[in-house]
């Protein structure tokens, strides 16, 4: 069973540092400098210390890479896992819901004891890619998982312990029942009612609104794909049959979507960014 009730309430610099990278900067003609990372990130209340100090992480990470500017600048660029993160990460983040019940995909892992602890490590990963606990050791998604899945565990060496299968379920107990014991639906929920929490409010005074500054629509689009990007990770996306009556992740995916039609373009003037 899925755990989802820590959710984050308060965005953190690095996480705000890769949803910047995600809707902007991987857009960038070539390296973001220094100066422009502190910037962009000042507008949603992160000092110049924190974003270099996330910048540092990052970068031990393997996500971001040291590079110059044409005017040579210090900068960073996204290396290639980076890239690929945030490709896969595009296909959920601004996925249409509802989705279509296209099947299964199981992962089937076995780790030797010898390597034991490469266990916790598959199976956080499978968790965090939205994979719900069908039985130990068999672990289940919608099929449309299945591309990204791949890559994460290949990037991570954890390829050679898995094996992934397409199916559908057979019973005996009801389809919607036994995603029920899957995942913790209670707890996805609550998340999609906390992002709805933070964020109804901030479309709704937009609507009001027939102006679009650049730099307002830049932070609360920010601080609104921040809160939605670790949403459809920790949601599956499940066919709407299968799912509890006023589902609210619903309503936040088309919260999310119409801050998106707002406010990106709007932002991308303030990040001096074109759009994609």
């Amino acid at each position: 069973m899925i755990n989802v009730s820590d959710q984050h309430p308060q965005p953190t610099p690095r996480s705000l540092i890769v949803t910047l990278y995600g809707a902007y900067g991987r857009f960038a003609p070539g390296p973001v400098p220094v100066a422009e990372l502190i910037r962009l990130l000042a507008a949603v209340g992160v000092d110049a210390p924190s974003v270099r100090s996330s910048v540092s992480r990052l970068k031990r990470r393997g996500l971001l890479l040291p590079a110059r500017t044409s005017r040579g600048a210090a900068g960073y660029e996204l290396s290639e896992d980076a890239r690929q993160l945030l490709e896969d990460g595009d296909r959920r983040i601004y996925a249409a819901a509802p989705y279509a019940d296209e099947g299964w995909v199981l992962a089937v892992f076995s780790v030797p004891e010898s390597e034991r602890q490469k266990r916790h490590v598959l199976r956080s990963r499978l968790a965090a890619l939205g994979f719900g606990t069908a039985a130990p050791g068999v672990w289940i998604a919608p099929a449309r998982l299945y591309e990204e899945s791949r890559h994460t565990l290949g990037r991570l060496g954890l390829d050679t312990y898995v094996d992934f299968f397409r199916g559908e379920h057979l019973g005996f107990s009801p389809t919607a029942e036994a995603v029920a014991r899957w995942w913790d639906l209670a707890a996805v929920a609550k998340a999609h009612e906390a992002f709805l929490d933070r964020h109804a409010r901030v479309l709704h005074d937009w609507e009001r609104r027939p102006d679009t500054p650049p730099e307002e629509a830049y932070r609360d689009y920010l601080l609104a794909l921040d809160s939605w990007r670790h949403l459809p990770y920790a949601d599956p996306g499940l066919p709407a049959r299968l799912l509890p009556a006023d589902w609210p992740g619903t309503r936040s995916a088309a919260v999310f979507r119409a801050l998106h039609e707002r406010l990106r373009d709007a932002g991308a003037d303030f990040a001096a960014l074109e759009p994609s």
